[in-house]
């Protein structure tokens, strides 16, 4: 077994590789720019959405109960539309450095888990396959496998969804590569 306080170092470049690499993905490939849509009338739907005063929050509507779920009145406006999921955010510009603060924290925290399930797998001197097998199936499973469930349960489009899951490969497929390239010895 090799001491969980060995991997500082692949821990720590992993997640600054990870953060660099999702930048890269985000902001200069131009394979996720079509994500998003706007909505029809944005300005009349926000106006109409400030005079309820949202707090921040995941709404769905349609809203209703396990129990009011059979009932004619949900079925018949779930029929008439829009049915969806709204997350509503504070108001003002995006705060960018705390999201990106957050990301990286997030990015180190898979690392130690990692690191963690790493040190009790793969023995100290393993081949650098033997290390990229174990840290790369984690990795994948925690930055890649977990947006598969908003698009089934949350209308998430399928094509958002998989290059959610190819970005949490390459994710898995970086931290497995530091990892091998700095296991211990």
């Amino acid at each position: 077994m090799v001491p969980l306080t060995a991997h500082w170092l692949p821990i720590l470049v992993s997640a600054a590789i990870v953060f660099v690499a999702s930048f890269i993905m985000h902001m200069v490939l131009p394979y996720h720019r079509g994500d998003y849509s706007q909505l029809p009338e944005e300005d009349k739907i926000l106006a109409t959405l400030r005079t309820a005063a949202l707090k921040r929050g995941l709404y769905i509507f349609p809203f209703c109960t396990h129990k009011d779920m059979k009932s004619p009145a949900l079925i018949e406006k779930q029929k008439q539309g829009p049915v969806g999921f709204m997350t509503i955010v504070p108001s003002g510009p995006p705060a960018m450095p705390k999201f990106l603060i957050q990301w990286f924290v997030y990015c180190l925290l898979i690392g130690f888990f990692v690191a963690y399930l790493a040190a009790h797998t793969v023995a100290p001197g393993a081949q650098y396959l033997a290390v990229f097998r174990v840290v790369g199936t984690a990795a994948f499973l925690a930055y890649g496998l977990g947006h598969v469930s908003n698009g089934i349960w949350k209308g998430q489009t399928w094509s958002s969804t998989i290059k959610e899951v190819i970005d949490g490969l390459v994710y898995g497929l970086l931290t497995a590569g530091t990892f091998g390239w700095l296991w211990p010895r």
